[in-house]
């Protein structure tokens, strides 16, 4: 089998394994690593249909050992994924609704939200590959919600990795604040002055920019990230679907999968599973009131717009990272444009060379869900089926419900991707009823927690959108002096 490798987005002469991606981070001229749609591996009908009464970790090794046969044994590979999904930490499980609905509930590992299957993952590969080199990586995760609290519980105490990550402030709920804040030892919480678009932006930012890192810890490559733009966390998130289809596949029909989507990555895994020959007939991408995406798709413009709040809040992403990604699979190249001095962005997403859109609207639909149909669908939901859905998964069902009209007819499964507990005052809203608080949860509610600040102010552009500006890159970079010379 030819080993899988991957090229930067911006630079398709760099040519990386996935270790080397994976310890990057971030790959060259800020682009993101992907490897070509021809080398992504195949897997047979017969190999799918033995999947039926497999584990989700014996899934996961059959759908991503062809992308790491030749980096991990299999035998250690088998062990790392047994580990990052015993069902005792993470069970996964999929319901039958109504008619032939299903949705599938990545809410149940340690931090209550679907980011524990690819941060997990992200972790102990990583944890495995420095070991065996006897390196330390810095690992650093912009958040819109869940990431960062699952992204930390998968790093934490973990000997050769330290975490930073960076949160908008006053935009993330209390719970998943503290999920970051209260660990303590080598995690280390930023609180932004911005939204999820500026963190992300200083992520890329300091992620490029090696003299500092050299000049903090003496290793030019010692940064690397943990957002859907490592590699490490785009390949366990083809998983999913494929154990979906698993447990309610029907004499081969293919299923439609509706994907909440914020920064995009669900999307593009579930894309990479169909592209391996899972059978997936359409890709709902639901999306809250930033419709950058939808709108694209029906105008073949791509405008960025000023970041709107909705109660889905880890879906509050004006520019996803992951449609470079995207583009990149439909023959298509976007880049963010930066000023050749200071390397900010000052312009995002831009396309140079246009995807294939034809063929993209083929297999992805996108719609938006406004904010009161939020409300709405979790009621439509609670009232008749007594199932209690989170914002974002209000997303995925309204947004499937858009697109068969109220038709059941067709097979379909919707990801519901954060317990609802999470959310107490939108869920209260909605049904005045408050959701149980996870365990977990109700114990960090009483710990201490430890957050550092990012009080500069961001730029504004003339439409309204906040930019990532010097002070804050400055102030972050004096932060993190102080925290790594102690």
């Amino acid at each position: 089998m030819k080993p899988v490798t991957y090229y930067s987005t911006n630079n398709k002469l760099e040519v990386v394994d996935f270790q080397t991606a994976l310890l990057k981070g971030m790959a060259s001229n800020y682009g993101l690593y992907m490897m070509d749609r021809k080398d992504i591996p195949k897997l047979s009908l017969q190999q799918i249909k033995e999947m039926a009464h497999l584990s989700y970790a014996q899934i996961a090794f059959m759908v991503l050992n062809p992308f790491l046969t030749s980096e991990i044994p299999s035998q250690k590979l088998e062990a790392l994924l047994e580990d990052a999904y015993n069902k005792d930490k993470i069970p996964t499980q999929v319901d039958f609704v109504k008619g032939k609905t299903h949705i599938m509930w990545l809410t149940k590992g340690p931090t209550y939200s679907f980011k524990d299957y690819a941060a997990r993952f992200f972790g102990r590969t990583l944890n495995y590959f420095l070991g065996e080199k006897n390196l330390k990586r810095t690992v650093m995760v912009a958040t819109s919600g869940d990431t960062g609290g699952a992204v930390a519980d998968a790093l934490h105490g973990l000997n050769n990795v330290e975490n930073i990550v960076f949160f908008p402030k006053d935009s993330i709920s209390a719970g998943q604040r503290r999920q970051m804040t209260t660990l303590h030892k080598n995690i280390y919480a930023f609180e932004v002055n911005g939204d999820f678009d500026v963190c992300q932006a200083l992520i890329k930012t300091l992620l490029g920019d090696k003299k500092f890192a050299g000049e903090i810890f003496k290793d030019e490559e010692r940064f690397t990230s943990a957002n859907s733009i490592s590699i490490g966390r785009l390949l366990p998130q083809a998983v999913y679907p494929f154990f979906a289809y698993s447990k309610i596949a029907e004499n081969g029909e293919p299923m439609i999968t509706s994907v909440p989507s914020g920064n995009f990555g669900d999307m593009m895994g579930t894309l990479i599973a169909k592209e391996m020959g899972l059978p997936i007939s359409s890709i709902v991408c639901g999306v809250n009131e930033n419709t950058a995406f939808p709108d694209f798709l029906e105008t073949g413009e791509y405008v960025v717009k000023a970041t709107k709040h909705s109660p889905s809040s880890a879906m509050n992403v004006s520019h996803p990272s992951n449609l470079a990604r995207l583009v990149d699979f439909y023959g298509g190249h976007m880049y963010d444009e930066r000023d050749m001095v200071s390397k900010k962005v000052i312009r995002d997403g831009v396309i140079d060379i246009m995807p294939d859109l034809k063929a993209m609207k083929k297999d992805i639909i996108s719609v938006g869900v406004t904010n009161s149909e939020h409300y709405q669908t979790i009621q439509d939901v609670y009232v008749p089926f007594n199932i209690i859905l989170d914002p974002h998964g209000a997303v995925g069902w309204r947004a499937l419900q858009k697109v068969l009209g109220w038709r059941n007819n067709k097979l379909s499964v919707v990801y519901e991707t954060a317990d609802p507990g999470k959310f107490p005052e939108d869920i209260h809203k909605a049904i005045n009823i408050f959701p149980d608080l996870p365990e977990g949860m109700k114990k960090q509610a009483k710990a201490k927690e430890r957050i550092y600040s990012i009080i500069s102010e961001p730029e504004r552009t003339p439409e309204g959108k906040l930019k990532l500006s010097e002070m804050q890159i400055e102030e972050a970079k004096s932060t993190i002096r102080k925290i790594f010379s102690i």
